[in-house]
């Protein structure tokens, strides 16, 4: 499966990180890494290589702007994760498309799908 769509996920709870790649097993996407913070996301922004990301709005206290700012630079597609605290997008971002948690598979499928498709 050279061919498989590598995704950046960004969150900071490890056990979600783990329910994620399962999942981006399953689906058929390989992980191309997992960003805990903000600082170590960017970093993976700015180097690239990815098709996708799942950017969880809070990672330790601090909102993943920064990371959505430089993806969206690069034209990288990505979904934001929210703790359903309704996050206020910032208005640059407002029509990104979410996903609450928890995540079910097919949730996750559906939003990957539609941005990879775009």
């Amino acid at each position: 499966m050279s061919d498989a769509k590598s995704i950046l996920i960004v969150e900071d709870e490890a056990m979600i990180g783990m329910m994620l790649e399962d999942y981006l097993d399953a689906l058929g996407y390989r992980l191309h890494a997992v960003a805990a913070s903000v600082d170590e996301a960017c970093a993976h922004a700015r180097e690239g290589g990815f098709d996708a990301a799942l950017v969880d709005c809070n990672l330790q206290g601090e909102k993943s702007w920064p990371v959505a700012d430089i993806l969206a630079e690069r034209g990288v597609p990505f979904i934001f994760a929210t703790g359903g605290m309704a996050d206020d997008l910032p208005s640059g971002h407002a029509d990104r498309p979410t996903l609450a948690k928890p995540f079910t598979i097919g949730a996750v499928e559906r939003a990957l799908g539609k941005i990879l498709a775009e």
